[in-house]
Formats: structure tokens, C-alpha cells, sequence
């Protein structure tokens, strides 16, 4: 079994303990890597200095060609990718496969923003001041970045940090989830073999609470960017000083169905929606609010369709759901459910745990206290109630701490945009499931779902400080 080391200033280093990452599905062994001690975030960053210096001396084009050099190297090696990233989430291969693929659009994007990264000209005349002045902004990078990725889309989600980061002149400390280091080090051999500058990125696995602590606390790391859960966010905000900070946190992302809906369509997308990595998605489909006139055929064919998934083993091809990311998450979401059904809901389908793995399950009338409709789940359930009016609709969606995506069913224009304008989220999908993301879009929410957007072009934004240079003519 082969055991992965560090990777620091463009070199291996052992160090630290030796730990096991099993498979989530039934905990066969996969791999081992190093849990690494705080320290070695001293010498990250004294080697992310250099790396730093070496990224921001490039020109545009050089940077864009350092990610399009990475993306051929990864886009040769797709399907082993895919095979890697199912082992270490234990999520079905052909969805670990698209995760590939999705991480393979995120490196183009980013290639392809590094060459537009631009300031603009300031009509500093505007003002009495600035006569006999012109004036011009330009974005340099931030510095040292630390990425703190999590387990559910190890691939893409890293690369929509580590992609801006480098395009923008950054150099990256990169601390993947415990759970899910293994796709990061194939990230970092890709980074070697294009010719990346030594400690521009640099790979540090191990316990996220020390590892954290230290990223936070060390005065030469710039700005942090993390994906996870609301309460580490919240910690890291309140930690991190003044440096700059990114936060895509959780959600319990809702939908509504209205009367005219297409059903077959809200029925396709909900399946994928509400159950794709088992419902581990920041923006998995959680509380569907489908209009009282259709809400009993709406919530059948539901049941119908998601009675037909294939539940497996991860590595089958056959597979269309398998796993959580341990035994004791599906332990938790198991839990939950029966908090909901104790509180009156009713089990349309599914909830019997076999150990990691939940089927895909279904509650309604679930009332507003339960565990299922409060918090974020983070598993494969979904919620139907019902509603008699669109505004009543909207205000229990906006009913919630969190506001990341929401979406709307409906043919009626004018409600939808109504409804999308009402919404308090970061994004509003219409006629399909808050869970649609491409991956060059804006992407990121308001309230306790974070701070900032990525999506290449605005995690750039967010990666780089504007400076204003003003001279007399």
C-alpha cells in the first residue's frame, strides 16, 4: 500500500505519523499518508515565500500557461482520477469520473483568466483635484494563500482555490480534508511535472484542528480560503486577524414547485439533486416546498424514481449511490431522520442505515423544529412540505440561517424572476435544483453560508489587492 508524504517547496518530506485512509464504503484500507505536526507550517511558509516571489515575477501568460501545461497533464489521466477520487469518498464512480471532469473545466477557467487579469483606468479628473492627473489601478496578489478543502469534492473544490490562486501570483498551502487527501497529492505531482516554481504549492495532510490553528496564527499567511462547515468558518473568521478570508460554508437549500411546473422535469432533478455524493453537497436539494394542488403526485413519482437507484459498491460501474464519508456521519443523518419521524413526518422511502450507507430517503410534512429541516444534513434526505402561496413559499425557504442557492419551478416568468428577486441567497436556479453549479460562475452565499464568491474569475478578485497609482502630467 503505498504512503504518501508531504510536499513542501517543490519536495517530498516524510514526517509526522503514518495513518490509513480506508475506502467509506465498508473501511478497506486505500492508502497511507502523514499526519503532519503544526510545525511544518513554518517551513510551508518559508518555502511559500519563494514560491511566492517566483508566481508574481511571471507575466499573465506565463502563469496561464503553468495551469494549461497542468490541465493536459490531468486531462490525460481522467478516468484514474476518477477511480482515485471514488476510493477516497467513497461516492459512485461515474460521479467521481465527472468530478474530473469538473475539476478539468475549473484548470481551463482558471488558465484562461490568468491572461485577462487586469486594473482599469480612473477618470481622476472627475474630481477638481485631480486635474492635470490621470490615474490607473492594477491587481497584484495577496501573498501566501492557505486552502482548507473538504471531503466531499476533494478534486474540483481544491482546484477552484489552488487554479485563482496561482493565476492571480499567489503561492498555496494546501490542507485537504483528513478524510480525503489523495487526489491533492496527484494535484501536486501534476504541478511538478508543468514546471511549477519550487513552493508555489505546497501539500500539508493531518488533523484539521492543529493544522488550522497554526494556518491561522502564523503572521505570513495573507488570506485564508475554506470550504467546510459553518462552525470552523465562523472560528476562522473569528481567529484570523486581519487577514483576508474567504468562507463557503453550509446550506439547506430549498425548492419550490409551483402548479405549472413541469413535473417530470423537477421530479429527474430533484433524484440528482437531492442524492448525488449521497446528499454531501453544500447545495444538495434538503426542504422542497411543492404547491398543495400537486404535491401528492409530485412526492410519488419522487418515490417511484428514487426506488429505482442502484445502491453499490462505489467502484461498480453499475452504482448510482453508495456511501457517506464514514460510518459515523451515516450514523448522525440516521439520527436525524428518526428525530424528524419523531416529531410527526412521514417516511415516504428509504432511512435504514447499512453501516456507512442511507438510501436514498424521503420525508413529508416534516414540521420546522426537526433536525432535517433546520440544520444542514449533509446526507442523502430530502423534505416535502406543502404550500397554498408563492410569498408564503419564499418566506419559508428565506426561513433558515442559511442562504447559499435556492430554486424555483415554475413556466410563469414572472413569477420565477418575482420569486428569484425575494429569495435571500447567493444564487437562484431556475427550473432546475439548487444544486446546478458551472464551474466559471459566480459561486457563494450570504448569511451563515459564507463570505466571498469563487469561480475563477471571482476567486481572483478575492485573491488579489487592488492598488491605484495616480501621476501628474
Amino acid at each position: 500500500m503505498e504512503t504518501h508524504p508531504l510536499y513542501i517547496g517543490g519536495e517530498t518530506l516524510s514526517a509526522g505519523t503514518v495513518r490509513t485512509i480506508p475506502l467509506p464504503f465498508d473501511g478497506s484500507p486505500v492508502a497511507k499518508v502523514h499526519d503532519a505536526p503544526a510545525d511544518v507550517i513554518d517551513r510551508a511558509v518559508t518555502a511559500a515565500v519563494e514560491g511566492q516571489k517566483a508566481m508574481a515575477a511571471m507575466t499573465n501568460a506565463e502563469r496561464s500557461d503553468l495551469l494549461f501545461r497542468l490541465h493536459a497533464i490531468l486531462s490525460s489521466e481522467v478516468a484514474n482520477l476518477g477511480t482515485l477520487i471514488a476510493k477516497e469518498t467513497g461516492k459512485p464512480l461515474r460521479e467521481a469520473r465527472m468530478e474530473a471532469d469538473r475539476g478539468m473545466q475549473t484548470l481551463l477557467n482558471a488558465a484562461i483568466e490568468a491572461r485577462q487579469l487586469h486594473g482599469e483606468v480612473i477618470p481622476i479628473d472627475g474630481a477638481p483635484v485631480g486635474a492635470g492627473r490621470m490615474a490607473m489601478t492594477v491587481r497584484e496578489p495577496v501573498g501566501i494563500i492557505a486552502a482548507i478543502t473538504p471531503f466531499n469534492v476533494p478534486f474540483n473544490l481544491a482546484l477552484h482555490k489552488i487554479g485563482p490562486a496561482l493565476a492571480a501570483g499567489n503561492a498555496v498551502i494546501h490542507k485537504p480534508a483528513e478524510q480525503t487527501p489523495l487526489s491533492a497529492f496527484r494535484i501536486a505531482e501534476g504541478l511538478r511535472q508543468a514546471g511549477a516554481p519550487a513552493g508555489a504549492y505546497n501539500l500539508i495532510t493531518g488533523e484539521g484542528k492543529p493544522l488550522g490553528e497554526a494556518i491561522v496564527a502564523h503572521p505570513g499567511i495573507q488570506m485564508i480560503t475554506f470550504t467546510g462547515s459553518v462552525a470552523v468558518g465562523k472560528w476562522l473568521r473569528a481567529n484570523c486577524g486581519l487577514k483576508k478570508i474567504t468562507l463557503e460554508l453550509g446550506n439547506a437549500s430549498g425548492v419550490i414547485i409551483e402548479p405549472d411546473a413541469d413535473l417530470d422535469l423537477a421530479v429527474a432533478r430533484t433524484v440528482a439533486g437531492g442524492f448525488a455524493n449521497s446528499g454531501q453537497v453544500c447545495i444538495s436539494i434538503q426542504r422542497i416546498y411543492a404547491h398543495e394542488s400537486i404535491a401528492a403526485k409530485f412526492t410519488e413519482a419522487l418515490k417511484a424514481a428514487v426506488e429505482k437507484l442502484r445502491i453499490g459498491h462505489p467502484l461498480e460501474e453499475a452504482t448510482e449511490h453508495s456511501s457517506l464519508i464514514s460510518e459515523s456521519a451515516a450514523k448522525r443523518v440516521e439520527s436525524w431522520v428518526q428525530d424528524s419521524l419523531a416529531k410527526g413526518a412521514r417516511l415516504v422511502t428509504g432511512g435504514t442505515r447499512d453501516y456507512a450507507t442511507i438510501p436514498p430517503t424521503v420525508l413529508e410534512n416534516v414540521p420546522d423544529t426537526a433536525k432535517t429541516m433546520s440544520s444542514e444534513i449533509f446526507g442523502p434526505v430530502v423534505n416535502v412540505n406543502t404550500y397554498r402561496d408563492i410569498d408564503d413559499a419564499i418566506a419559508k425557504v428565506n426561513n433558515t440561517p442559511y442562504g447559499l442557492q435556492a430554486a424555483v419551478f415554475t413556466r410563469d416568468f414572472e413569477r420565477a424572476f418575482r420569486a428569484a428577486r425575494k429569495l435571500k441567497v447567493g444564487g437562484v436556479i431556475l427550473n432546475d435544483t439548487p444544486s446546478f453549479r458551472a464551474d466559471l460562475m459566480p459561486y457563494g452565499g450570504i448569511k451563515e453560508s459564507g463570505i466571498g464568491r469563487e469561480g475563477p474569475r471571482y476567486a481572483i478578485e478575492e485573491m488579489t489587492d487592488t492598488k491605484v497609482i495616480v501621476w501628474k502630467v
